[in-house]
């Protein structure tokens, strides 16, 4: 669930990236696609409920989450934090479903864009560029 990254400059801030997905293996690969020195810490959640169970603890500069997951999907993730009121930190939905409607629901929903799933690294490192937290 945790991982901790070393390659942080002593001058740069300290952030926290969660990873929801159910796939250990697209985990990784996003995990390895963000931009050196980004995060200090990568937290990896397997659906939604786990994430919320997360969020509970860790708050974290950004979230990366995929929509088609057991349990509890990413949709449900997104309502769920609509209904709290609050989004806890910017949300890049990364999805192989690119139906528009499936991007126009998420961006309804409060992310704040949306990746076809598997998003080029240059993609991701932009659209974290673009939206994730100093």
């Amino acid at each position: 669930m945790w991982g901790r990254r070393s390659n942080r400059h002593n001058d740069a801030p300290l952030r926290t990236v969660l990873i929801v997905n159910d796939s250990a293996l697209n985990r990784k690969l996003v995990s390895q696609a963000l931009p050196k020195g980004y995060a200090d810490t990568v937290v990896h959640a397997k659906n939604g409920a786990e994430a919320l169970e997360i969020l509970r603890t860790v708050a974290p500069h950004l979230i990366l989450l995929d929509l088609n997951m057991p349990i509890m999907d990413g949709y449900q993730l997104l309502e769920a934090l609509q209904q709290a009121g609050t989004m806890p930190a910017p949300i890049i939905v990364l999805s192989a479903d690119v139906q528009p409607k499936a991007r126009e629901r998420v961006l309804s929903m409060g992310a704040v864009t949306f990746l076809g799933k598997p998003p080029s690294t240059e993609a991701l490192r932009e659209a974290i560029a673009m939206y994730g937290r100093p």
